[in-house]
């Protein structure tokens, strides 16, 4: 990737929920926000199909995606690196 590139793209944490299609991973990203009513801090959630060329990342990783051109239907991400291994039970 090219300086520019890596500049003007959305990243985003999160774990490996689904690798069980081909070259594509879902990632669910977690962030924590204030209730718009009751002020409470709670747990949203969403799940990314992100693109995995090689097919390394597994259930349970925690992995970075980035935001890139649309790939398929549901698919404009792209993971980038990975940020810690599953542990194996």
């Amino acid at each position: 990737m090219t300086e520019a590139q890596v500049k003007n793209t959305r990243t985003l944490v999160g774990r490996v929920v689904s690798d069980k299609r081909a070259k594509t991973v879902t990632v669910l990203v977690e962030r924590r926000a204030k209730h718009e009513l009751y002020g409470k801090i709670v747990a949203r959630s969403r799940k990314y199909h992100a693109h995995d060329e090689k097919g390394e990342y597994k259930m349970g990783d925690i992995v970075e995606i980035s935001e890139g051109r649309p790939i398929s239907k549901t698919k404009s991400w792209v993971v980038t690196r990975l940020v810690e291994k599953a542990d194996i039970v």
